[in-house]
This record gives C-alpha cells, sequence and structure tokens, in this order.
C-alpha cells in the first residue's frame, strides 16, 4: 500500500470531487483515478459510491479514511519530532488566528526577537466546519473540535460602537436594549463575535436588525465612521483602530464580554517551537499590565 495513494485518498474523501482533487494535488485526473482504483483493488472493496461524476465516501470509505488519517498524522508527528531532535528550537509554526488581527503581529514581532530562526505559516481565516489544520489558534472560546485544549490569555469587554454625533455617543453606559431599534454593522454568521453578540441581543430581549454584513472588520469600523449604522467593537483584539470618529459606548445590561485563548490538538504532536510559542503568548498577555496596550 504505498504512501502517495494514502494521501490522494485523503484529498479525494476530503473534497469529494475527482477533478477538484486532481487540480489540488497538480496531477491528471486520470493518474488520480487509477490511483485511487489500485488502492480499492488492494482493499478488495469500493471506497466510494459513484453517481455519473459525482463521488461520495460510503461507508468502508468512512471507515477507512478514519484510520488513514491517524496513520498519516501520527507520520506527519514522527517527522517533526525528530526534526526537534535533530535541530533544537527552529523551525515553522502554523498559527490561525481568526480574532486578534492588531495583536498577532506585535505578538509575533516580539518573539521572533529572542527565536528568529522560528517561521510562521499564518492562517487568519478558516471554515469553523472543517477539520482544523494549525499547530496552535488564537481565537475566541471556547473552540469547539475534538480534541481541543486551550488557555485563557484575555477576558475583553465588548463595546457599542456608534458615530460621534450618535444620540448614545456620550452616554458613560447603556443598556443594550437601548439599541434594539438601531441598525446593525456585522461581521457575516460563522464568526465567533456575531454569534456572541447575536446571543447578547437575545438576551436583552431583541434580534439585531443587520443592514451590512461583511467578513472585513476594517469595513465594518469604515461603515461606523460613515454614519451607515451601530457595531460591536471587542476592547483588546479591536482596539486602536476605531479612530476619533467613533465613539465606544460600555454596555452594563447584559455584561459583555468575550474570552480570548491560545489552543492546540491534544492529539497531536506539538513541535518544540510551537510548545515554545504557546508558553511566550502566555507569558506576553499575563504580562501586559493594560490588556489594551497589545494591539
Amino acid at each position: 500500500m504505498e504512501l502517495l495513494h494514502l494521501k490522494y485518498f485523503c484529498k479525494v474523501a476530503k473534497l469529494q470531487h475527482m477533478t477538484h482533487a486532481a487540480e489540488e494535488l497538480h496531477i491528471a485526473q486520470p493518474a488520480l483515478s487509477k490511483s485511487i482504483k489500485m488502492l480499492e483493488t488492494e482493499l478488495g472493496v469500493s471506497l466510494f459510491d459513484r453517481t455519473g461524476r459525482y463521488i461520495t465516501l460510503n461507508e468502508y470509505g468512512k471507515t477507512f479514511l478514519k484510520h488513514v488519517e491517524k496513520a498519516l498524522q501520527s507520520l506527519e508527528d514522527a517527522t517533526r519530532e525528530v526534526h526537534d531532535l535533530a535541530t533544537g528550537t527552529v523551525g515553522y509554526i502554523k498559527l490561525a488566528f481568526p480574532v486578534g488581527s492588531h495583536i498577532v503581529p506585535n505578538l509575533i514581532t516580539a518573539f521572533r526577537e529572542q527565536y528568529p530562526d522560528i517561521h510562521f505559516q499564518l492562517l487568519q481565516h478558516y471554515e469553523e466546519n472543517v477539520k482544523p489544520e494549525f499547530d496552535l489558534c488564537i481565537s475566541s472560546l471556547p473552540l469547539n473540535y475534538e480534541h481541543m485544549q486551550s488557555i485563557p490569555l484575555v477576558t475583553e469587554q465588548i463595546f457599542l460602537a456608534v458615530p460621534k454625533g450618535h444620540a448614545l455617543a456620550d452616554r458613560p453606559n447603556i443598556a443594550l436594549s437601548e439599541a434594539a431599534h438601531e441598525h446593525f454593522i456585522g461581521l457575516r454568521h460563522g464568526h465567533s463575535l456575531r454569534e456572541t453578540t447575536d446571543d447578547y441581543c437575545h438576551m436583552a430581549g431583541f434580534k439585531p436588525k443587520h443592514i451590512f454584513e461583511s467578513d472585513d472588520p476594517a469595513t465594518v469600523r469604515g461603515l461606523i465612521r460613515a454614519g451607515q449604522g451601530v457595531a460591536f467593537i471587542p476592547a483588546v483584539s479591536w482596539e486602536g483602530s476605531t479612530g476619533p470618529d467613533i465613539s465606544l459606548v460600555p454596555i452594563h445590561t447584559p455584561v459583555c464580554q468575550r474570552t480570548i485563548g491560545i489552543s492546540w490538538r491534544g492529539d497531536h504532536y506539538l513541535s518544540r517551537a510551537a510548545l515554545v510559542f504557546r508558553e511566550f503568548t502566555i507569558e506576553f498577555f499575563a504580562n501586559a499590565s493594560d490588556p489594551t496596550t497589545l494591539s
């Protein structure tokens, strides 16, 4: 059973589309189809159900995939562990950060001043319903993946951001229910901040009326400045990027906040470089007397 055939199988199983899999693997589709057929012949069963151009994993395929993924992960872990033994604290880290775009650059800069031989593969956006492919992830907690382990880093307040001159702009604080009739600007569904703030609005007794939805926090901030509506702004991960044209109004009821943490897969080998960065990140947050200075 060839290792390459197993890798090809995992890619086809993930995409469940032969053409797309061949494109991502940079091989010809007939060669990929032949590889899958050879694997099925060796096993003595079909791994996919085929209907015209469409393929789906069958029960044999699902069972086989579960074990193949473990085997390939074990080989990758072994490779990285041997590399650690041979090279020490060098290498690369796959770091995901769906939150903290204003924190992570400063964090990495400070880290690489001490560890210049450690490089990063950065992943800012990923599909939350797809098995994660990162070593470490800085995100809001909890991060709901199998075998995920996390350490909290900071709990940040969530403000209501309004344009200067807005009726709520000069208030020392508000109940969230006072914003029930506002036009909201927010991230699209699927972002953890959107799910969190929708829950807080539900607690306050209303469903927010979103007139703009975006994947980009910068777009949200720009629309607030333009007077197009109000939005939720986290104090730490978005702080420092609002500018003088936006007022951040504290919310006293309900208490609006979220916890940012660092997470990793407990069933995967964590390289020496990743372990060092994890401890550095924990200290980086813990040693900041004012969390807003992180951004």
